[in-house]
């Protein structure tokens, strides 16, 4: 069951089930959401059991449960020298203290430092492999996961917002790996400490307060060390995790390009490489820790030897008890930084809990579309001709069809103008040939091969779609030039350049070829944009071509420059062209258009129909 409270501002969203665990998870109060609704894309997964939550994940740490257990054992390590410190201090008390001879004390206070050396060699090992081994699993997970979107259909996108699914891959993932990893192992040592040290009773005085704030001034200076450090390995390691997240973006909305032109194992390969940085930044951060933290406890050991000693002169002039100096001691050494831990572990396992909830419903959605056992990869390159056979489709979740009956065929190298007013389901036809989506009435063919028999990939082989935004990724000219065929050569890519009248202008950036473009191509105007996703297509070379909109957004100086390589593109491949502006169409072309209620003529452009005359007005 869900409730949605409306706040002032804020929606919270409360999510229960039976038997299960119950979450809270805030959004911000907007006039589209209000009190009543919840962002789209962002509402909260069914919650689930933690048991199931471990079921799901814990065969993730296949490979990395050693490191897990050696991790955990040098944590135990740590807490076995604080239980034997405790015997010290019980010898320091009964020998020293009670009895008043303070030459006794010299020989356990070194043993206890000692042991507390060994504690905060144990903790830095212990911290630094379960660091590891977290790292490891995230980054293992994270692949996973993004391998997992990699093969669902670009609708599953659509339907969701990239920055909830960037997310769900990062800070979800990392909640998940302090339920099923290194979260199991602080659970454990923080439980024993709780469980030894829970039982020492306190009574603050004022006076060993002030022995305790005199030596403040050392953890500042400690403090001050490792700050600058810190920051420095902080700024490395946001800067990695956004730079990772870039490219989890730029994939996810770039999937009809990435899935047209079976690029799924190259930008799962990208995310990877990006993650082993941020994995390494991620590295020095735990590094730093698991230095200061023993640092800190050096210096909490000093600061207690130096009460203990005080406490002894003080008892052997009747001014301090040894209950006095015990509780003091055993509050200010052990107890709260147990609780303090513990009480941060529960808010851990609450947000794991969620995140756990989140990444399983990413995991649970299938493809919309999916290779039927039957279907096969093209023998070989395809001749180009199309056929569309009483074709009709009706979006998920729509009760009106886009296109019903539509039928009409392409011979090898022809050109086919589709064109009609918004919403009449152009672009949807594109989608269809590339299945995206799947017909629901009728049949596509390519050169006689229901295309449903036909392997994705190899469609998306001898399919080349432009589409009405062009997509670059921010990576070079000629990444960009030669995202199609990676392993094309040099000449290759600048003679697909001077097809599509791109070399000189990329010959005028700062690095010619090798010049970042920007995100999304964001540093190139749109007419260079234009014309190096045109270069793409003509460097793969495949037999049919769809042209989604190529004129939208351009002026008519840039439309007229890119039209001509734009024949040249054409020329010798089947093409579709999609578009609703028909001044740069060729007159011998053949037209079918399209109309709302899903049906469809054929013209030619010479001959002015009553539809013609619709789309001109």
């Amino acid at each position: 069951m869900r409730r949605r409270l409306g706040l002032a501002s804020e929606v919270v969203v409360v999510s229960e089930s039976k038997g299960s665990r119950r979450f809270v998870r805030r959004l911000p109060f907007t006039a589209q959401t209000g009190p009543d609704s919840v962002v789209p894309g962002t509402e909260l997964a069914p919650a689930v059991m933690i048991r199931k939550s471990f079921k799901e994940f814990w065969p993730d740490t296949r490979g990395l449960r050693r490191l897990f257990v050696v991790g955990g054992l040098f944590a135990i390590v740590a807490a076995l020298c604080e239980v034997a410190a405790i015997g010290l201090f019980a010898v320091i008390t009964d020998q020293v203290l009670s009895q008043g001879d303070l030459g006794a004390f010299w020989k356990p206070a070194f043993s206890w430092l000692g042991l507390a050396v060994v504690a905060g060699a144990a903790s830095f090992a212990g911290s630094y492999i379960t660091a590891l081994a977290a790292e490891r699993f995230l980054l293992k997970l994270r692949d996973r996961v993004f391998a997992h979107l990699q093969t669902l259909t670009p609708d599953f996108f659509n339907n969701r917002r990239l920055g909830d699914l960037m997310a769900r891959l990062t800070d979800d993932i990392e909640a998940i790996e302090e339920l099923v990893g290194s979260g199991l192992v602080k659970a454990l040592t923080t439980g024993l400490s709780v469980i030894f040290f829970a039982a020492a009773a306190f009574i603050v005085r004022w006076d060993l307060a002030l022995i305790t704030f005199a030596l403040v001034p050392a953890f500042l200076i400690v403090s001050k060390l490792f700050a600058s450090k810190f920051r420095v390995a902080a700024g490395r390691e946001r800067l990695s995790n956004g730079l990772m997240n870039s490219v989890i973006e730029e994939s996810l909305s770039n999937q009809s390009l990435v899935q047209a032109y079976n690029r799924q194992e190259t930008e799962a390969g990208h995310l990877h490489r990006q993650g082993s940085s941020w994995l390494r930044a991620n590295m020095s951060q735990a590094w730093l820790g698991g230095l200061y933290s023993p640092a800190l406890q050096v210096l909490e050991t000093i600061c207690l030897i130096v009460i203990l000693g005080f406490g002894a002169w003080e008892i052997s002039a009747g001014r301090l008890t040894i209950g006095g100096l015990l509780a003091f001691a055993a509050y200010l050494a052990y107890l709260y930084p147990a609780i303090q831990s513990l009480g941060q572990l529960a808010l851990n396992v609450s947000e794991a809990g969620a995140g756990c909830d989140r990444v399983m419903e990413v995991l649970a959605a299938r493809p919309g579309v999916v290779d039927a056992p039957t279907a096969k990869p093209l023998a070989s390159r395809a001749r180009g001709r199309l056929d569309f056979e009483h074709v009709g489709f009706t979006y998920p979740n729509r009760s009106r069809p886009v296109m019903t009956g539509l039928s009409f065929s392409v011979e090898p190298g022809e050109l086919v103008v589709v064109t009609g007013p918004s919403g009449a389901g152009k672009s949807t036809l594109a989608k269809l040939l590339l299945r995206f989506y799947e017909p629901a009435t009728g049949r596509i063919e390519l050169d006689g091969v229901d295309i449903r028999d036909i392997t994705r990939p190899s469609l998306h082989d001898n399919i080349t779609i432009l589409q009405q935004e062009s997509l670059l990724f921010s990576g070079t000219a000629r990444d960009n030039i030669a995202y199609g065929k990676p392993d094309a050569s040099m000449a290759e890519i600048v003679a697909a350049a001077k097809q599509a009248d791109a070399h000189s202008f990329i010959n005028r950036l700062p690095d010619k070829y090798d010049t970042l473009v920007g995100q999304r191509g964001r540093l190139l105007s749109g007419g260079q944009i234009q014309r190096l996703a045109i270069a793409r297509a003509l460097l793969r070379d495949a037999p049919v071509l769809v042209l989604d909109e190529p004129m939208t957004g351009l002026d008519a100086v840039t439309a007229a420059r890119v039209m001509e390589p734009l024949k040249r593109l054409m020329a010798g491949r089947t093409t579709i062209l999609i578009t609703h502006d028909l001044r740069h169409v060729p007159d011998t072309a053949r037209t079918i258009v399209l109309e709302p209620s899903g049906r469809s003529q054929r013209i030619r452009l010479k001959r002015m129909t009553p539809a013609l005359a619709r789309l001109e007005r």
